[in-house]
């Protein structure tokens, strides 16, 4: 008699762990996944699992979000400033800034660069376009300011992140919460070189290995690469291509404190015209912050009338 209790008591509190544990995981786990190795770097692209394959070769809901076709792209959190009207301005006007025009939508095309078709990666300062439309950049990511992230969240603003390893490697997860809505992280070496100083296998590692980290943090390997400072010679284009990089981004403005600085004659804005400006601290910007920086930057380009397109959209 007492073993048949025992066995019933026993019997009993199986049945309520695993009530408790299956209710446990069920609220706050994923079942846990195995990762197949990987061991299909010469197969075709077809042929890989989808999170080996080139993020072009992916089917469009396996790529990260900033890597999808416009089409494709899941809606990124509502902002203030999405959709226009009365919100979209009084969320720009909390930050004191004028809304510009609301950007059009990506192009059903992507306008043809020069120096493609010739076998090398293209390098670009400007997007081929009438429209009045110009592309931020940030470069960098030593600075991690959490008011910029919330400016962005409320503006919408699109941009793209040229990031160097040594700079970001104390907090990669800062930037996760830009790139979720839909800002592209991009390659800007693991170390930030003058690369012309560099040999080609020296290049290589920077590049390649920037390529890599990237992967590693943020889910795909970029498609664009921007050298430090500008420089570059016919070597770093080769090591590019071998690294998947697809165009050579250079700029056409770069943003100071208050200022912008124009290459080009007239001190003025273009259609299509890069800009490039860094994630930068008030030690760098003689006590103004980047969010600071940025809604000055927002205000010049608002007051020459144009607006800000996403880069990847037409690159």
């Amino acid at each position: 008699m007492d073993g048949r209790i025992g066995r019933a008591l026993l019997a009993w509190g199986l049945l309520a762990a695993v009530a408790v544990t299956g209710c446990t995981a069920q609220s706050s786990a994923a079942p846990e996944r195995t990762t197949p190795e990987r061991t299909t770097p010469n197969r075709p692209a077809a042929d890989r699992p989808a999170a080996d394959r080139p993020a072009a070769d992916r089917p469009a809901a396996d790529r990260p979000a900033a890597d999808r076709p416009a089409a494709d792209r899941p809606a990124a959190d509502p902002s203030p400033a999405a959709g226009g009207g009365p919100d979209r301005a009084a969320a720009y006007r909390k930050w004191g800034i004028e809304p510009p025009a609301a950007p059009p939508g990506p192009p059903a095309t992507k306008p043809a660069l020069p120096g493609t078709g010739t076998g090398q990666v293209p390098v670009i300062s400007e997007i081929p376009t009438e429209e009045k439309i110009v592309f931020l950049t940030f470069d960098d990511g030593a600075e991690k300011d959490p008011r910029f992230l919330t400016m962005m969240r409320e503006l919408g603003v699109p941009f793209t992140m040229f990031l160097t390893d040594a700079a970001i490697r104390s907090d990669y997860g800062y930037f996760k919460p830009l790139q979720a809505l839909g800002n592209g992280v991009q390659n800007h070496t693991l170390t930030h070189p003058n690369l012309p100083d560099l040999g080609p296998a020296a290049q290589t590692r920077e590049i390649c290995g920037q390529q890599s980290r990237l992967k590693d943090h943020y889910g795909t390997a970029p498609r664009l690469f921007r050298p430090p400072y500008g420089n570059w010679n016919e070597d770093t284009r080769t090591a590019a291509a071998s690294c998947g990089i697809e165009a050579i981004v250079l700029w056409r403005e770069s943003m100071q404190i208050k200022n912008m600085q124009y290459q080009l004659p007239g001190e003025k804005l273009r259609p299509g015209d890069i800009i490039l400006a860094h994630f930068r601290g008030p030690s760098e910007l003689k006590g103004t912050t980047v969010t600071e920086m940025t809604a000055n930057l927002l205000r010049h380009i608002e007051e020459q009338g144009f607006t800000v397109a996403r880069l990847e959209d037409y690159l």
